[in-house]
């Protein structure tokens, strides 16, 4: 599904901190890597052959790495190395990486967010927020400078998280869950998110309408009953779905905000990569201002996949 990768750097640690990511991917995948090395205008006196040679070694740490995984994975040893190559540009980082996308059939970005903000370096979360708005194409953000994290190629356990709401947009996700979870050599388990959220209480509860119960209590377990029997049933047809295709899933459905669902199974569950899409049944135009896609983004430290939906 995935033919060709982007990842941006800046020459900070932060914005390396998706190498591991990077490799495990194209080498479980087979996807290209290109990275894109960007200096802003007024930094163009900065661009010396120290760059060429960060980029140059970068490429072929990757490529190595990579190439290790595709071993690791069940590849022959004559099988084809995964491509590997970098570039450098002068221009405004959100700009530029928005335009090679476009003009070089990159399907899949990979990039860190709160990066090093500074002369030099990026302001990462500003650049991801923009790219978020803008993307034709899924961005995978890993979040930089989280204490201890681990490397995504030292995860004990691999889970994939998709959080569902019922609607088209939302499942349009799912190819790309089917995709992520086919990665060669290595067990990874998807888990399904459906959130039966309780309904608010009115400032004005009329229990003499009919059919509602005298006890507010009641009327609201009634309809958390309704919600959980709508969603199994939701969520079955989608299990179903995935074990065609040999994969391992699971499904919840918590009682809560969807938000607030996605943020504690995260929470618990360190090493999971959740996966959504920037719209839903909330129906976000903007992705970052959306209530769900907004909690999300800075209420958890996992890496977060996101298809922006049109």
């Amino acid at each position: 599904m995935y033919k060709r990768m982007l990842v941006p750097l800046d020459g900070s640690e932060f914005a390396e901190v998706v190498l591991p990511y990077a490799c495990e991917l194209a080498g479980r995948l087979d996807i290209e890597v290109v990275l894109l090395n960007i200096a802003r205008p007024e930094e163009r006196g900065f661009y010396t052959p120290a760059h060429r040679a960060y980029i140059n070694q970068t490429v072929e740490t990757i490529r190595r790495q990579a190439l290790e995984v595709q071993r690791k994975s069940g590849l022959p040893p004559d099988a084809k190395p995964v491509q590997v190559s970098g570039e450098m540009v002068v221009g405004y980082p959100e700009e530029e990486i928005l335009r090679f996308t476009d003009a070089n059939a990159v399907d899949l970005i990979v990039m860190a967010t709160h990066g090093r903000a500074g002369t030099r370096h990026w302001d990462l979360g500003h650049v991801a927020d923009k790219i978020l708005r803008q993307s034709k194409v899924p961005v995978l953000l890993v979040r930089a400078g989280v204490p201890d994290a681990i490397p995504y190629d030292q995860w004990p356990k691999k889970t994939i998280v998709v959080s569902l709401d019922g609607s088209e947009l939302a499942e349009s996700v799912l190819p790309h869950v089917e995709a992520l979870a086919q990665q060669r050599g290595v067990d990874i388990e998807v888990t399904l998110l459906r959130a039966c959220e309780p309904p608010a209480m009115p400032s004005y509860y009329a229990p003499e309408i009919s059919g509602v119960p005298l006890n507010w209590g009641q009327y609201m377990q009634q309809e958390l009953a309704r919600c959980r029997e709508t969603a199994k049933e939701y969520l079955d047809k989608i299990e179903k779905r995935l074990r065609e295709k040999n994969i391992k899933v699971t499904s919840e459905i918590p009682t809560s905000k969807a938000a607030d669902a996605i943020i504690d199974y995260a929470t618990k569950n360190p090493f999971s990569l959740i996966v959504m899409t920037t719209h839903g049944r909330t129906g976000l135009r903007r992705l970052v201002y959306g209530s769900v896609a907004e909690s999300v983004l800075f209420g958890i430290s996992n890496p977060i996949f996101l298809v922006r939906v049109q």
